[in-house]
């Protein structure tokens, strides 16, 4: 009888664990890559879950498209977050001319930019000194719908390099 006990306690000890793979805590995951205009937005930050969030009074998450900024189309998202030590960071990606889906290159004459800013670092978009490599893939733009996919590396001497994968966005513009 004993035995009983014990093999139905290991079970659902064993089965509590299995719950925190099965369901990990939604803060810490990214959105699944859609193409829907679900309006999400993430990426991993040198391996760690960046999702936009905290509140100063302007949206954590601004994506906009201009189908004719200065004769080119344009997309750009800007977003903020608060980190755990309540240290601001900034991200953005842009694509000026995007007629279509596709893979854009990130570099630093290219048509694609990215920036990102911490209280230690600033990897602006327009710093020469930055190297920038990477991609930005445009998998879906129906208007309204966008949506796509990132990953790139960013360095200035002085600052410790960002890497970013697993990036991915899918918004419904209004």
């Amino acid at each position: 009888m004993k035995r009983g006990f014990i093999n139905v306690l290991v079970f659902l000890f064993l089965l509590s664990l299995e719950g925190c793979f099965l369901f990990p805590d939604p803060k810490e995951t990214l959105p699944p890559a859609t193409q829907t205009g679900a309006n999400t937005f993430g990426f991993l930050l040198n391996g760690q879950v960046w999702l936009p969030s905290g509140n100063d009074g302007y949206p954590n998450l601004s994506p906009t498209y201009e189908p004719n900024f200065n004769g080119k189309p344009i997309f750009n998202i800007s977003c903020y977050r608060y980190a755990s030590n309540n240290e601001r960071q900034d991200f953005g990606l842009g694509i000026n001319g995007i007629y279509r889906e596709g893979i854009y290159d990130v570099s630093v004459d290219s048509i694609a930019s990215a920036l990102f800013t911490s209280k230690n670092c600033e990897y602006l978009y327009y710093d020469s000194l930055v190297y920038r490599r990477g991609t930005i893939t445009i998998t879906k733009l129906a208007l309204p719908i966008i949506s796509g996919t990132f990953n790139f590396v960013m360095y200035k001497p002085g600052c410790d390099s960002v890497k970013i994968t697993d990036g991915r966005f899918d918004f419904k513009l209004i």
